[in-house]
């Protein structure tokens, strides 16, 4: 089908030039490194067949070692980069990557022994196990071992606050595959503006838990809200091509937009405020303790 394009200067008849505000490009973490990972099992269950039935076992066993630690490569780029992309997280639970590793090696002694002669001599495969643990070791790294800004952070409100957070992220995703069926630029651009704006008091309530309570509306029940409203949207725009439509959904988006954009403000100016009442009452302890601070 096609599709409209149009930029700053392109010509619109319903609206004037506007900015983008199209859902920030997010590389993929995992990359062709580790997908490239996939293709020694290939090979080695294709070089096995000829080494009789030990031969053949062993190369079977060590393809599907090497299968899971490429598989666990992935979840643990994935998991590494969630990390570094937030300013408070908590180590991954499951060291993915150091277990990727040690996958790897284990897979490696098998498929050198599938193609050994015979299994009497297991240094070799051994030696080849290591090297080869080693080597994705430094071509990958490790996970992270420690968690990042939660001192201070009361780990239960941490637990609540990821419960709420993953439910919004699961409305946000099925408002991005709904908005696609609609195929119209500028509904598009309106709610990939949302989106960030909301993604912005997400990040602030994953920083500070204590905003949790104050932002749950917002993260539930108006998120929830909207998603229902994207769906709507999207079916009736798909069909009919309502101008109207099209127009009450992007005044929705600008209106819960603008609440979302305040409440991530409001949030951020308590944080201030309870910084200042700490601030002034250390200088009045200070005080009582003879220190004056000019």
């Amino acid at each position: 089908m096609a599709k409209r394009f149009g930029g700053k200067y392109s010509p619109d008849t319903d609206a004037g030039p506007q900015t983008s505000h199209l859902e920030r490009v997010e590389v993929d973490p995992v990359g062709g490194r580790a997908n490239v990972l996939f293709i020694p099992a290939v090979v080695l269950v294709a070089t096995s067949f000829s080494g009789g039935a030990l031969g053949l076992t062993a190369g079977l066993i060590g393809a599907g070692v090497w299968t899971l630690a490429a598989w666990m490569l992935r979840e643990g780029l994935q998991a590494e980069a969630e990390y570094h992309a937030r300013k408070v997280a908590r180590r991954p639970a499951v060291p993915r990557k150091i277990l990727s590793s040690a996958l790897t090696g284990i897979g490696t002694v098998f498929a050198v022994l599938a193609h050994l002669n015979s299994f009497a001599d297991i240094l070799a495969p051994l030696l080849f196990g290591l090297c080869a643990a080693g080597l994705h070791v430094a071509a990958f790294g490790i996970d992270p071992l420690k968690s990042k800004g939660m001192e201070g952070i009361d780990t239960f409100q941490q637990d609540r606050v990821a419960r709420v957070v993953d439910e919004a992220e699961k409305h946000l995703a099925a408002m991005s595959d709904a908005i696609r069926r609609a195929n119209d630029r500028r509904a598009a651009e309106g709610l990939g503006k949302f989106q960030q704006t909301a993604r912005t008091l997400i990040r602030t309530v994953e920083e500070d838990p204590r905003d949790l309570t104050a932002a749950r509306k917002y993260l539930g029940v108006y998120l929830r809200g909207a998603r229902d409203a994207t769906v709507k949207f999207a079916d009736i725009y798909s069909r009919t091509q309502d101008v109207q439509a099209r127009d009450d959904y992007l005044a929705l988006l600008k209106d819960l937009d603008q609440n979302f954009a305040a409440r991530t403000r409001k949030s951020l100016l308590d944080d201030r405020g309870d910084l200042t009442v700490e601030i002034e009452v250390l200088r009045e302890r200070l005080s009582r303790e003879g220190v004056r601070l000019d």
